[in-house]
């Protein structure tokens, strides 16, 4: 079995004077990534590592649950920033089969659109929310359209 943590970056500023990718997190954002760990800790998910993003905001987030998960340093995948549907597809059908439960640390439409492609659950994955998606496969190069089972959802809105 391979599990998915999908994970999208916590809430970051919205200010003209930050380039896109230098977006470094808001408060609120900090203290709900802090909340999203607190909470992945208490159901006992924790991913074998985090690949995320080189984003400021997505290494941030990252960076805060692997220090709260205590996982190795995140690691950075250039091709996760702005990637389309099929970018982050190949990179999943890329990992290593070594391990079987990875978190990755990304973006909005490319985290719903996941989502929504191996699941079929059509949600909202508003900033921090997390998705562990399940797979009855043995290989990360078989997971594809409609076969993940969407096993644990959350979100900083979730009260």
């Amino acid at each position: 079995m391979k599990k998915l943590l999908l994970i999208r970056h916590a809430k970051a500023v919205h200010d003209i004077s930050y380039k896109d990718f230098e977006r470094p997190l808001k408060n609120s954002g900090i203290q709900d990534a802090i909340l999203m760990s607190e909470r992945l800790n208490i159901e006992s998910i924790n991913p074998q590592y985090l690949v995320t993003s080189p984003s400021i905001r997505t290494q941030a987030t990252a960076d805060i649950i692997a220090e709260h998960l205590e996982l190795p340093q995140p690691k950075e995948n250039a091709k996760i920033y702005d990637a389309s549907q099929k970018t982050l597809l190949a990179i999943i059908n890329g990992f290593s089969d070594d391990y079987n439960f990875i978190g990755l640390v990304g973006h909005n439409p490319g985290i719903n659109q996941l989502l929504d492609y191996y699941t079929g659950d059509l949600r909202e994955v508003s900033p921090g929310a997390v998705a562990l998606i399940t797979f009855e496969i043995d290989k990360w190069g078989e997971v594809s359209h409609d076969l993940g089972k969407l096993a644990w959802f959350s979100s900083p809105k979730d009260h």
